[in-house]
């Protein structure tokens, strides 16, 4: 793995990720119909967690970042169609922008 200073706007997209992951999450949770947010939720969740693992791993350089990169766009991926799908909230769409834009960033970096 090379130096983390080049994965700095990686990093930056995975951290921006993260915590609107963590505010959809969170709004879902407040939403009249919280059953039909199940898997929008859970998908928040790995979303976040994820993507929290990997800024972290991409930061010391771990030998794992790679393997990480891959499984974190594949998550973003899901979790970004499942909330596009929420047309109506607004913290749904932010989320899917901001899982799109972190998908591209770790597929370009892998």
């Amino acid at each position: 793995m090379h130096n983390s200073s080049q994965y700095q706007s990686v990093i930056q997209a995975l951290n921006a990720c993260a915590a609107t992951c963590d505010h959809c999450y969170s709004a879902c949770l407040q939403e009249q119909d919280v059953k039909m947010m199940v898997r929008c939720i859970q998908l928040d969740r790995d979303c976040a967690e994820i993507c929290k693992l990997t800024a972290s791993a991409l930061a010391r350089g771990s030998e794992v970042a790679r393997t990480l990169l891959q499984a974190c766009a594949d998550i973003c991926k899901a979790c970004g169609d499942e909330c596009a799908q929420h047309t109506h909230m607004g913290h749904c769409q932010e989320c899917a922008e901001a899982c799109r834009r972190c998908e591209e960033a770790c597929r370009s970096a892998v």
